[in-house]
């Protein structure tokens, strides 16, 4: 049996590597000139799709049917990850019972390139049915999408990079960037942190390289602290307990004052040792890290100072205690 993509295939021409990197350069020239097109057309109704989005208390629901679901998808997922709760809905699927995932909370965003995709019909009457907030982003105006929605992105003028113009290529490219423009729009609009994009990817290189100090530290009972005026004895038996390598001695009003290290116990080794007191030993003004500081950071700066681990300090006083293995099991690189 022949099958259906055999012709096409026996059609093909033999390996030119100039011409595919001359067709793959046209593509992407041609991607990257509607891209810089439609960042020129965005006005006033790009400002008013990020008002209604930003001001959603529910959720956006992303949808489109074929590639421009394809991208809608992306487009939640984006959103989603960056503090604009979102998901995407097939169109055909909430015609038979997901327009129940839907609340009155909720808003959409439309994607449909053409504007007349008969398949948004039941989503679209629904969102107009119970004043769901409805934005559409499109390839042309007028259109039974544009006629109904909210608030319209219409992509500029565009070619398709596909040779004969048919296949969805320049089109989705735009639609793409368009939605990562409105997610990075509400980000900034929200006030998205660093902090917050961690919370929302605790997994993977990214979590990883997110990782605060106070996220590994270690608090409370584990610190290993001790008063002026301990003994180098009494402090030797809190390192060893601690098993931390060092110890930080804290002042009357709980602030760091110094600290003992495996180090200084080498350097200051005599028989008068054990007796003399913690702040005849102790290295004064430690280096120390913020609680809050990335645990990268901390990492960069322990290998740069050859520490092997360093005290977390709020108002000069010691809140946590960080090893460098922390780090590393943590997967900080």
């Amino acid at each position: 049996m022949t099958h259906a993509s055999q012709p096409a295939s026996a059609r093909s021409r033999p390996s030119d590597p100039a011409a595919d990197l001359k067709a793959a350069r046209r593509v992407l020239l041609i991607e990257g000139e509607a891209i810089a097109a439609l960042a020129a057309s965005l006005d006033a109704e790009f400002v008013r799709a990020i008002d209604l989005l930003a001001a959603v208390t529910g959720r956006i629901v992303a949808t489109g049917m074929g590639k421009s679901g394809h991208i809608a998808r992306k487009i939640a997922a984006t959103l989603a990850s960056t503090g604009a709760p979102a998901f995407y809905v097939h169109p055909a699927e909430a015609s038979h019972g997901d327009l129940g995932m839907l609340t009155k909370n909720d808003a959409v965003l439309a994607l449909s390139f053409s504007g007349e995709t008969t398949e948004l019909a039941d989503l679209i009457a629904f969102a107009r049915r119970f004043s769901l907030p409805l934005v559409a982003m499109v390839g042309r105006r007028p259109s039974a999408l544009t006629e109904q929605a909210d608030c319209s992105l219409v992509l500029p003028v565009l070619i398709e990079a596909c040779p004969m113009g048919l296949a969805p290529t320049t089109s989705t490219t735009a639609m793409l960037a368009l939605g990562d423009a409105i997610a990075v729009a509400l980000l900034e609009r929200r006030g998205f942190t660093a902090a917050d994009f961690q919370v929302l990817h605790p997994g993977g290189k990214l979590g990883q390289q997110l990782l605060r100090v106070r996220d590994l530290m270690h608090t409370g009972a584990d610190l290993p602290l001790v008063k002026p005026g301990t003994s180098m004895a009494e402090a030797i038996l809190v390192m060893t307990e601690k098993r931390f390598g060092c110890c930080g001695v804290v002042d009357a009003k709980g602030k760091l004052a110094g600290i003992v290290t495996d180090g200084d116990l080498r350097r200051h080794l005599s028989p008068a040792l054990l007796s003399a007191a913690v702040e005849m030993v102790m290295t004064r003004a430690p280096r120390t890290i913020r609680p809050n500081a990335l645990a990268a950071e901390a990492l960069g700066f322990m290998n740069a100072q050859a520490l092997t681990v360093l005290f977390a300090v709020e108002g000069g006083r010691p809140t946590g205690i960080l090893h460098v293995h922390d780090c590393l099991r943590a997967g900080v690189r």
